[in-house]
């Protein structure tokens, strides 16, 4: 009998701990009510929804996700369990735009494609407005991504609102403004566009891109495009199209900083990199080798690009705006020559030229994307010395610039963590996503029950003797 007890502790004990173990299933996708989010002067068909992991980040970072065209937002978030993924582990929120009964988002109207101007754009800016208050969101760490006219939007949403998104990836999509090209607004769609038959100079995107915000000089987003090269349905032109505005926009070269080629979930990819002035990665294209239009989300590149493949932190783009530090002045020669005494005696030395000042603080390099080590301040320019007389002191030497920050490293990780296939095939159902936390209430009831198990058996020990 005492060995049957013995026994039921035992498996009891075991259970218990199992049950310890098991993860609390909680965070799933919910729909936000028009009115809480503040729906004012927006399409009546856009509608919000968001998820929230268990464990926020304090200040949490948001991504916002757009969904491709006659895709329901279920079967969007299920594509992208990567970034998913991502949110559990490191507290960001997600926000799932749905344009509900419509084939595609609007990104071809004046008022989609204007600052405030009433479209699907600004329905979207006023649900991270409201996103940021409601969890005291990090307003300096929003980002947009999606596929397809989800993609579209992603560059839509940069170009209108560079106030508030601070990158972006967009896999199979065109430039901002593209879609306007002929656009259809009933089934809300470019036959130009999708066709790669609209082509611009980079200054006449760039343009374009301006006018979306006019007057508008802060921050303009990094961005990440993905494209394949056998795409059917948006044609792969549309890649050079947007590398051409966005180099414009962010004050590039068309011709990039870098290149390489990756193999990631089954797919090869030619990589360009662009940096800027600081050294920093501020924009990428891949393109897909073979590459149809549903090709898989590259979650762990994407997250690397946002800075949210770890939590907390910052966002990996910083700022070097300052000014580089002056050279020293060089010392003035004033003094004369020694008087010509009788006998021939050479001049005296003349006095020593003052010191030059030293230079200012110079300018610490910020070192973008690309692995490198921080770069040191350039040293200013020493003071010089003066040949009157015989001959001046040297000026002092400028003060070295600051260190600059290490950047990020350039080449994102591979496809082991790839999402699955495009939308095309996609199923419905809203997944529920675990969370990592697990009520402190459960811990409790693990323990008083383990604590009735040992006494029951010891009351059974003390019976039997």
């Amino acid at each position: 009998m005492r060995r049957f007890q013995n026994r039921v502790f035992v498996v009891a004990s075991f259970s218990l701990g199992l049950f310890a173990a098991m993860p609390v299933y909680a965070a799933s996708v919910q729909a936000v009510s028009r009115a809480t989010w503040g729906a004012n002067g927006v399409p009546s068909y856009v509608n919000m929804n968001i998820y929230v992991p268990d464990k926020l980040a304090e200040n949490p970072p948001i991504v916002v996700g757009c969904h491709s065209c006659s895709t329901p937002v279920s079967s969007f978030f299920n594509s992208i369990s990567g970034v998913k993924a991502g949110a559990d582990k490191n507290g960001f929120i997600i926000i799932l735009p749905e344009a509900t009964g419509r084939n595609c988002w609007d990104v071809g109207t004046t008022k989609s494609l204007t600052h405030d101007g009433g479209g699907d754009t600004q329905a979207v800016a006023q649900m991270v407005k409201y996103a940021l208050e409601k969890y005291k969101g990090d307003p300096k760490r929003v980002y947009v991504m999606g596929g397809s006219s989800g993609a579209m939007m992603t560059q839509a949403m940069l170009a209108v609102y560079p106030d508030i998104f601070r990158a972006g990836a967009a896999r199979a999509g065109v430039a901002a403004g593209c879609w306007a090209d002929g656009f259809d607004a009933g089934q809300q769609w470019s036959n130009n566009c999708a066709g790669g038959r609209t082509s611009k100079s980079a200054q006449q995107w760039g343009d374009l891109v301006r006018g979306m915000y006019p007057g508008y000089t802060g921050h303009r987003p990094r961005l990440q495009i993905f494209h394949g090269t056998a795409d059917a349905t948006i044609n792969y032109k549309n890649q050079a199209e947007a590398i051409k505005e966005w180099t414009n926009v962010l004050e590039l070269s068309e011709t990039p900083t870098s290149t390489d080629m990756i193999t990631s979930g089954g797919t090869t990819y030619d990589r360009q990199f662009w940096k800027n002035e600081c050294n920093q990665t501020v924009f990428e294209a891949w393109s897909g080798r073979n590459g149809a239009h549903s090709m898989a989300y590259e979650a762990d590149a994407i997250l690397a690009f946002f800075g949210l493949d770890k939590a907390g932190g910052a966002d990996p783009e910083t700022d070097c705006s300052e000014a580089a530090g002056s050279g020293g002045t060089g010392g003035s020669g004033d003094g004369s020559g020694g008087d010509q005494n009788v006998g021939g005696a050479g001049p005296a030395a003349g006095s020593g030229g003052a010191s030059g000042d030293g230079g200012g603080v110079g300018e610490g390099v910020t070192v973008g994307s690309g692995g490198q080590p921080a770069g040191g301040g350039e040293v200013t320019t020493t003071g010089g010395s003066d040949p009157s007389g015989t001959s001046g002191t040297s000026g002092t030497s400028g003060t070295s610039g600051t260190s600059g920050t290490s950047g990020a490293a350039d080449s994102a990780t591979s496809g082991a963590g790839s999402d699955s296939a495009g939308e095309s095939g996609e199923t419905g159902g809203c997944a529920v996503v675990t969370g990592d936390s697990r009520p402190k209430s459960s811990y409790a009831a693990v323990v008083a029950m383990g604590l009735a198990l040992l006494t029951l058996r010891r009351r059974h020990r003390n019976a039997g003797r």
